[in-house]
């Protein structure tokens, strides 16, 4: 019952008081992470926004140059100029190194590495900042489109891009080259853009690429391709929005991916980074909480189980050799242990023990004795009590000549008489004690010829055990005091019955009966002592019941069914009796 009482407590209260630090730190970190994630998230498409703004603000710049260029005096004297031949004249020959050296002087004004070509319809010639060759109308009709064209080359260190822009005057909504005056073309190579992507890369981001569907990817110089593309062939699994964040699962691997499309490019930026490395440092706060929660609840544990050893151990034993003395074992000793607190009332405890055990040894026989000869006072009372109305009786009907009544009272008095002579023994079976309250009503049966009985006892029943004389006086005082002061027919049913270790005797009678007052009266004086003005027959009785099986025996007094008294007699019968199961 307390082997582990303290122990189970103190860890328990500790287990509780984590339990709420745990959830706390579960919802915060739970709400740090999110947190997180999400300004990572904003912070990563801020920064490709404005990547991808910067990249279009070059693109933008490049696709103005054939509009600057257009309307330059010299290319705009370019269409009046006409050939007789194919071989260039001296002054387009000049006008043509005038305008190459203006393109060249465009080309240098940008970072990017692009290309200027002009195309004249007039002398039918690309012009470029070198060379100023002829073109077929075919071949720049199928060149030319609206807006950036991206044409894609393969070589050995790679696939790459030429995006290409295409300006003409006048404006037609369908290109013809005969119809146009000046045609101009910008083209750049899609390593500029993997330029920007390496130095966009050196300040902290993972490996941004390029995506196209159906055109290809821009990488960056160092990046992991193949986790790219598997990346895309995740990616083209759900369509693409102009800007979101998703994660995506490779090989066991969580990447947080940021996307960003470009309306001018037509291309979609996208930058990835693992979360292993996003959540590294939370991951880490996370194990040291673990390990601080472990090491507090392995401490709780170890204080526990000291505080078990040194307080719940010997307070364990005292508790236990108390019960031990309570349940009459005074032979019961304590361990001393240790020197402490303990110890001490641990040797105090047996000290009181001992001298407990030696006064009862001291006061037992001489207590038993005191309890037999204060049985055999109250038996000796009750003895004599019946026979003064039996002698009374056999005189009169002997006076009267009722030789009958005589004989009859005689023999049931002389078995009466045998039955009291022989009650040197504490305890009679039920069934003797039966015979002699059946002689005894007979007799008063005799007396009174309007007086019935009736007797129902269970056979097991009648077979245990009870002090003598403790029915008798029962069924005297119903006679006596209930049938006897009525002039009509009594009736006097004596019952048993049996519950288990609970013996229970009724006594009824439809005679006189008592107030509930009277009752309650009665009752008490039952437990104290007897005074001159109460009979000592029911008090007899009740004393020595209580004496011979404890305070839960004895005498109850209730209205009778029949109209009279109900007098119970109970009793417990002891844990050792043999006979238990028969019952």
């Amino acid at each position: 019952m307390y082997r582990y009482n303290l122990f189970t407590k103190i860890v328990s209260i500790m287990v509780i008081m984590l339990i709420p630090i745990t959830i706390l730190y579960f919802y915060s970190n739970k709400t740090t992470t999110d947190v997180l994630r999400t300004e990572l998230n904003t912070s990563n498409s801020n920064q490709l926004s404005f990547f991808q703004n910067q990249v279009e603000s070059n693109m933008e710049l490049l696709s103005s140059w054939p509009i600057l260029l257009i309307h330059d005096p010299d290319i705009l004297s370019l269409k009046d100029t006409y050939l007789k031949g194919t071989h260039l004249n001296l002054d387009a020959i000049n006008l043509i190194k005038r305008i190459q050296t203006k393109i060249s002087i465009q080309e240098s004004s940008s970072n990017w590495k692009s290309k200027l070509y002009l195309y004249s319809p007039s002398i039918h010639r690309m012009v470029s900042e070198n060379d100023a060759i002829p073109y077929s109308d075919e071949d720049l009709k199928r060149e030319v489109k609206s807006g950036w064209h991206v044409e894609k080359i393969a070589e050995q260190d790679g696939d790459h891009f030429v995006f290409s822009w295409f300006s003409f005057t006048p404006f037609m909504s369908e290109f013809s080259p005969k119809k146009v005056n000046t045609i101009m073309k910008v083209e750049f190579d899609s390593r500029n853009i993997e330029d920007m992507l390496d130095k966009f890369k050196s300040d902290g981001r993972r490996d941004p690429f390029y995506y196209k569907q159906g055109t290809g990817l821009i990488f960056n110089r160092s990046a992991d391709k193949l986790l790219a593309e598997e990346l895309v062939e995740r990616l083209e699994q759900e369509q693409l929005r102009q800007s979101e964040n998703r994660t995506v699962n490779i090989k066991g691997e969580s990447y947080s991916v940021n996307i960003v499309y470009s309306d001018k490019m037509g291309w979609y930026l996208i930058d990835y980074m693992p979360l292993s490395e996003i959540l590294h440092p939370i991951q880490t706060s996370n194990r040291l909480f673990y390990f601080a929660i472990g090491a507090l609840l392995l401490m709780s544990c170890l204080v526990a189980y000291l505080l078990y050893v040194q307080v719940q151990v010997p307070v364990r034993l005292l508790v236990g050799g108390f019960q031990r003395l309570k349940q009459g074992d005074y032979s019961t000793r304590v361990e001393i242990k240790g020197k402490n607190e303990f110890s001490f009332l641990s040797g105090r405890f047996n000290s009181m023990v001992e001298q407990i055990q030696m006064l009862i040894e001291n006061v037992l026989m001489e207590k038993i004795h005191v309890r037999e000869a204060r049985l055999k006072q109250l038996q000796s009372q009750i003895n004599p009590h019946f026979f003064y109305n039996c002698f009374s009786f056999i005189t009169s009907m002997a006076k009267l000549d009722n030789m009958g009544a005589v004989v009859g009272m005689s023999h049931n008095l002389s078995r009466y008489y045998r039955y009291t002579t022989r009650q040197e023994r504490d305890l009679v079976a039920l069934s003797e004690e039966t015979e002699f309250v059946t002689h005894y009503l007979e007799i008063q049966k005799m007396r009174m010829s309007r007086l019935q009985y009736e007797v129902h006892i269970p056979q097991q029943m009648r077979k245990r055990d009870l002090p003598p004389l403790v029915l008798q006086p029962l069924v005297e005082n119903a006679v006596i005091h209930g049938i006897e002061p009525v002039s009509k027919e009594g009736l006097v049913r004596i019952t048993g019955s049996c519950n288990g270790r609970v013996m229970v005797l009724t006594v009824d009678d439809d005679g006189k009966g008592m107030t509930p007052e009277e009752i309650i009266e009665l009752e008490n004086k039952l437990g104290k002592a007897m005074d001159e003005e109460m009979g000592c027959g029911l008090w007899n009785v009740h004393q020595r019941m209580r004496l011979r099986f404890g305070e839960d025996a004895g005498l109850t007094i209730a209205p009778s069914p029949l109209g009279g008294l109900q007098v119970k007699l109970q009793w417990l019968l002891p844990l050792t009796d043999n006979n238990t199961d028969d019952i």
